[in-house]
């Protein structure tokens, strides 16, 4: 026998006494992995919020965020929501036309914004509060592009004032957005960014990528921590309510893992530090109590062990249809459950047929690269 204190047992529960208290015994099932996890089939794991808001059919549904937010757009479009479109393709644009320009891609010509600060700083040089010295990237081939939104015109522009127009009348229709939707879907994607050392602007690819070229003496590359995004997803709610108290905002991170990582680490080692980041601020913000936000696991979703790996495609980064269908789902249970049968996906081949339009700016690194 040791001579180190041990605990004795303790004494034998007398027939007929009450069970001693503790505090799981009351719980949902849904608080218990071996119940909500392991004890269902995969695709009919469904953790989404039951105590969120409600989208109503009429509601200005909105979107923004990084390439999977456009997967939750076409889903909310083919459900028959309304999505809030406030930058329209001109009349006599084909459709074909309209979608490489990306009219429609969110619900304003944005672009792929990735990180929270992109958010901010979009609010901010829509109203005014903000002026980023950069104006223009030269490309290649003589033509320009805007540094904030550099695919979006893939004949580029004739030259820096003509990037100025067009971004002009472009923040017009952002901040119609920001005062008209009801509902936003924030989608986070990435804590890796490219800002300008001048006045911080933030940029959502690398000069060098898809316009201007790189100088590190001008660009500063971030990889932003969970106070930073706190911060700026914070705040860039603040300025939302400011214009717009009554709407609501669903945050969400991507599934999708990043295409090329600056730091140096593998690239599946640091595309796990940008989500945790990302979730656990994400996580921070929306639970503070506020019933007009809500976080919505689509990355827990699409990510989980208990499916094998079949929501990603080859390329072990594209979410296949089967993905964002079970997301979907879940999106709908969650916020209209009257809609449910409307958003599911159909079986067979094409529910397997990937991510067709769907733009993802980071995936011009590579290309770049060619």
């Amino acid at each position: 026998m040791s001579g180190a204190d041990e605990t004795p047992p303790p004494p034998p529960r007398a027939a007929g006494a009450a069970r001693p208290s503790n505090p799981y015994r009351d719980l949902p099932a849904e608080r218990f992995w071996r119940k909500a996890v392991a004890g269902v089939a995969p695709f009919a794991l469904d953790p989404g919020p039951r105590d969120a808001f409600r989208i109503a059919r009429t509601d200005r549904v909105a979107t923004a965020g990084s390439c999977f937010a456009q997967r939750v757009s076409q889903a909310l479009a083919r459900g028959g929501f309304r999505y809030h479109v406030t930058e329209t393709a001109p009349e006599g644009l084909s459709p074909a036309e309209a979608q490489a320009r990306q009219f429609g891609t969110f619900s304003a010509r944005y672009g792929n914004l990735y990180g929270p600060r992109q958010f901010v700083q979009l609010f901010d040089r829509a109203f005014g509060a903000f002026t980023p010295a950069l104006r223009a990237w030269r490309r290649e081939d003589g033509r320009y592009v805007d540094p904030f939104r550099p695919t979006i015109e893939p004949g580029g522009f004739s030259d820096p004032d003509a990037v100025e127009a067009a971004r002009n009348g472009h923040l017009a229709r952002v901040r119609d957005l920001f005062e008209t939707l009801d509902v936003l879907i924030v989608t986070l994607g990435l804590t890796e960014g490219w800002r300008c050392r001048a006045d911080g602007a933030a940029l959502s690819l690398a000069p060098g990528v898809a316009g201007g070229s790189y100088d590190p003496a001008e660009i500063a590359f971030v990889n932003a921590g969970t106070a930073e995004v706190i911060a700026d997803l914070s705040g860039f709610l603040d300025r939302l309510w400011s214009v717009n108290a009554r709407a609501r905002v669903i945050v969400t991170v991507s599934p999708v893992p990043l295409a090329a990582t600056y730091l140096p680490h593998h690239v599946l080692v640091a595309n796990a530090r940008s989500k945790a980041v990302l979730r656990a601020a994400a996580g921070e913000v929306c639970e503070r109590g506020d019933p007009r936000l809500v976080y919505f696991p689509s990355y827990e979703i699409v990510t989980s062990h208990s499916h094998g790996g079949r929501y990603y495609d080859e390329d072990q980064r594209t979410v296949t249809e089967a993905g964002v269908a079970h997301v979907m789902r879940s999106f709908m249970t969650s916020f209209s459950p009257e809609a449910c049968p409307a958003v599911r996906a159909p079986v067979g081949e094409a529910e397997f047929a990937g991510a067709a339009g769907v733009v993802c700016d980071e995936e011009a690194i590579e290309r770049s690269l060619a």
